[in-house]
């Protein structure tokens, strides 16, 4: 039931790989312009980086249709400008700005968008993985053949709640993609030293869920893996598990100086195995692009990003008042208040 997946090198076309190229470096350089800015003390609080991370989230989105939802954890930057979020509303709400998505009343962890079916970023370890459930469910509610992408980590995967979801989805046979992003470290402990079980896509065998190992360096196996994930779910076989092997380049969040691992494991991963560089080679030995074209297209993302944090600048904080809005509480009978 449980297998590895890896995926050919020329399986896809010029349009493919310079999309995915686009798509990555977008996210690259916007979340060094967002580590920048933290520097500077215009983001607060925690910022989780995805550098390193690109191909999961572009692999897969690429295997998505209309209507398909995507839940993550507090890693999620890079999710929201895959499925189409405009990188401006992004960066005012991670500097607290009006012109956030959230208003910036939410920051990196309470962006959504219904939109583009972005249902968060969310802060709780493993909080997120019941709700994409429910999120399946009601696509199995409402007849149609949508999927939700559920993003998790490996230190999440230990969560007791990921185990429920797993059973829920499981027994309705549930359209939902359970993704592993296994960047190897969770909060700062390896792998080897908070996981029992080597292969986390393994544990949805007691469950009856299908999985596999994917390496998270190769958009293109990635997407040859969200591709054969998202037909078992579009049939009515229930949910999937994707282990997906990646490595994040920064520590968990800006705070974390990552002294857990060597600066030369981190080094040897950015030579030799990176996720935008592998596609650049692909372009590159294809002819498909030139070296000043990828050039051109690098310039473009750049005034792109600096675009979004010129309007995260210039963007109003919110108001006070707005401190009382789009706060749900519940009034409460005189009787019972008192």
């Amino acid at each position: 039931m449980a297998t590895r997946s890896r995926a050919k090198k020329n399986s896809a076309s010029m349009e493919e790989l310079l999309n995915y190229y686009r798509e990555m470096l977008q996210i690259r350089r916007f979340e060094e312009k967002a580590g920048q800015l933290y520097g500077m003390g215009l983001i607060g609080g925690f910022c989780h980086l995805y550098i390193g991370q690109e191909a999961v989230v572009v692999g897969l989105e690429a295997t998505s249709k209309e209507g398909d939802q995507r839940i993550t954890t507090y890693r999620d930057h890079g999710h929201m400008l895959a499925c189409g979020m405009d990188p401006k509303g992004v960066m005012a709400e991670l500097t607290g700005r009006e012109g956030g998505y959230s208003k910036g009343k939410g920051g990196s962890m309470h962006m959504f968008s219904k939109e583009k079916e972005f249902y968060g970023g969310h802060g709780i370890v493993g909080a997120n993985v019941p709700l994409g459930a429910g999120l399946a469910f009601a696509n199995k509610y409402n007849g149609n053949d949508n999927v939700c992408y559920t993003y998790f980590g490996d230190g999440a995967a230990n969560q007791g709640q990921v185990y429920e979801a797993f059973n829920m989805a499981a027994l309705w046979k549930l359209p939902v993609i359970f993704v592993i992003e296994n960047n190897q470290y969770a909060m700062g402990t390896s792998q080897k030293r908070s996981t029992s079980t080597p292969a986390i896509y393994t544990r949805g065998e007691a469950f009856g869920i299908p999985g596999e190992e994917v390496d998270g360096m190769d958009v293109l196996a990635v997407k040859a893996a969200g591709e054969k994930a998202v037909a078992h779910c579009r049939k009515g076989d229930g949910p999937y598990i994707l282990e997906v092997k990646t490595y994040r380049y920064r520590g968990h969040s800006m705070s974390d100086p990552a002294k857990y691992r060597t600066r030369e494991e981190v080094q040897k991963m950015r030579e030799e195995r990176d996720p935008i560089e592998a596609v650049r080679k692909l372009i590159l030995d294809g002819n498909y692009a030139s070296e000043d074209d990828l050039k051109a297209i690098d310039k473009e993302i750049k005034e792109i990003i600096n675009d979004s944090a010129d309007f995260a600048k210039e963007s109003p904080e919110p108001a006070l008042e707005e401190l009382w809005t789009d706060v749900y509480a519940e009034e409460l009978p005189q009787d019972d208040a008192a």
